[in-house]
C-alpha cells in the first residue's frame, strides 16, 4: 500500500497539571512504508499513566494522550510491511521506536535504548509529539508492534504489554524462571498479581509477601501462591528468612528494603520494578555478607515482549481487570491512585470513546 494523508484522531488528554483528562482532537501521521496503522480496541491504565498526566516527575509535555497497553486490529500497512496484514490482533507497549544500531538494541534490550521513542509523550523523529492509546487509533513502526495470540481475550491482554513484560523479564533474565526457585513477590496489585501467574507457570515456587493479611485467600487460593507472609509479623518473617532466591518488589509506596535483603539465599536476588517516589534506606551490610543484589528492571525488549506474550498464550495468562468506559477514566485514575482496584482498569476505547461534535 502507498501513503495516505493524514488522518485526523481523537482521544482524551490531559491539558495541564491536575492531570483531569478531557476530549482532545489531533492528527496521526500519514502510513509510512515500514508502518503499521491499528484501529485500538483496548488501553490498559497504568499508573505510570497518572504520574504523567499529572507531571509528577517533571517531564511531561502537555497536552498529553496517555496509554501504552494497547491493543487492537490492523487496518492498513505500508508497502514494506511483512509481518503483519489487515485484520490482525495487534499490540503496542511502552515504546514505538529507538535507535536500532546502539549496543543495546543490538542486545534486544531497546526499552533501555538513549533514543527510545515513548509511545506517549515522547518526541517522535519529525518533531512532533507521541501520543498515546487513550485514543481510537494509533501508527507504529512494524518493529514495534507484538502480535496478539489468537487464545487471549484482547481486553484481559492488553496489561501484558506493560505489567506483564515487566514481571516477566526480570525473572527471564535473572534465571528465576525454573522449577525448584523460590520466588517472593512484594505486594500483590496490578504488577504482583500478574508476576504470580507468570512465576507460577514457569514452575516456581511463590511465596507472596504484604504488610497485611487481608489478601491471603486471594493469593494462595485463587491466584495459586504457594505462601503468604506478612512482613509486619516478626515471627513470620524470621522463619521465612534465608530461603527466597529471588524476590519481585512491584511495590511503589516508600517502604523498608532490609527486612526483604534477610528472605534471600546467599547470592539471592532483590528486583526493583516499583518506583516509589521517594528514596529508599539501602544498608550495605546486608548484600556484602550474604552476596546479595538489588537491581532494577524496567519493561522489556520487543523481542522479549513477544516472548512474554506468547507464553501468556500458551499458558492462558491474563491480568485480572475491570473493564470500563472512556467517560469513567479520571475516576478510574482516582481510585488506582487509592489501590482501589483487582486488579488492573482497560478502557473499552473501541465502544465508548467517541469523538465530541
Amino acid at each position: 500500500m502507498g501513503k495516505v494523508p493524514a488522518t485526523e484522531a481523537f482521544g482524551l488528554a490531559a491539558k495541564d497539571e491536575s492531570g483531569v483528562l478531557s476530549p482532545f482532537r489531533f492528527s496521526r501521521r500519514e502510513t509510512g512504508e515500514k508502518d503499521v496503522r491499528l484501529k485500538v480496541l483496548f488501553c490498559g491504565i497504568c499508573h505510570t499513566d497518572v504520574c504523567m498526566a499529572r507531571n509528577e516527575w517533571g517531564f511531561t509535555t502537555y497536552p498529553l494522550v496517555p496509554g501504552h497497553e494497547i491493543v487492537g486490529v490492523v487496518t492498513e500497512v505500508g508497502a514494506k510491511v511483512i509481518k503483519f496484514k489487515a485484520g490482525d490482533k495487534v499490540g503496542v507497549g511502552y515504546m514505538l521506536s529507538s535507535c536500532r544500531s546502539c549496543d543495546i538494541c543490538t542486545d534486544d534490550q531497546e526499552n533501555h535504548c538513549p533514543k527510545m521513542i515513548m509511545t506517549s509523550g515522547g518526541k517522535y523523529y519529525d518533531d512532533t509529539m507521541t501520543y498515546g492509546g487513550y485514543s481510537d487509533h494509533l501508527v507504529c513502526e512494524e518493529d514495534y508492534i507484538i502480535r496478539i495470540p489468537e487464545n487471549l481475550p484482547l481486553d484481559a491482554a492488553a496489561q501484558l504489554l506493560c505489567a506483564g513484560v515487566t514481571v516477566y523479564s526480570p525473572l527471564k533474565s535473572h534465571g528465576l524462571d525454573k522449577p525448584g526457585i523460590h520466588i517472593g513477590v512484594v505486594g500483590l496489585g496490578g504488577l504482583g498479581h500478574v508476576a504470580v501467574k507468570f512465576a507460577k507457570a514457569m514452575g516456581t515456587k511463590v511465596t507472596v509477601i504484604s504488610s497485611s493479611d487481608g489478601k491471603r485467600d486471594e493469593a494462595i487460593n485463587r491466584l495459586g501462591a504457594d505462601l503468604f507472609l506478612v512482613s509486619r509479623d516478626p515471627e513470620e518473617m524470621k522463619d521465612a528468612m534465608g530461603t527466597m532466591d529471588g524476590i519481585i518488589d512491584t511495590v511503589s509506596a516508600t517502604h523498608p528494603l532490609l527486612p526483604l535483603l534477610g528472605l534471600l539465599k546467599y547470592k539471592g536476588k532483590l528486583i526493583m520494578v516499583g518506583a516509589p517516589d521517594k528514596p529508599l534506606d539501602l544498608p550495605a551490610l546486608p548484600l556484602i555478607l550474604g552476596k546479595k543484589m538489588l537491581v532494577g528492571s524496567m519493561i522489556g525488549g520487543i523481542k522479549e515482549s513477544q516472548e512474554m506474550v506468547d507464553f501468556a498464550g500458551k499458558h492462558n495468562i491474563t491480568a485480572d481487570i475491570e473493564l470500563i468506559s472512556a467517560d469513567y477514566v479520571n475516576m478510574a485514575m482516582e481510585r488506582l491512585e487509592k489501590g482501589d482496584v483487582r486488579y488492573r482498569f482497560v478502557i473499552d476505547v473501541a465502544n465508548t470513546m467517541k469523538p465530541t461534535p
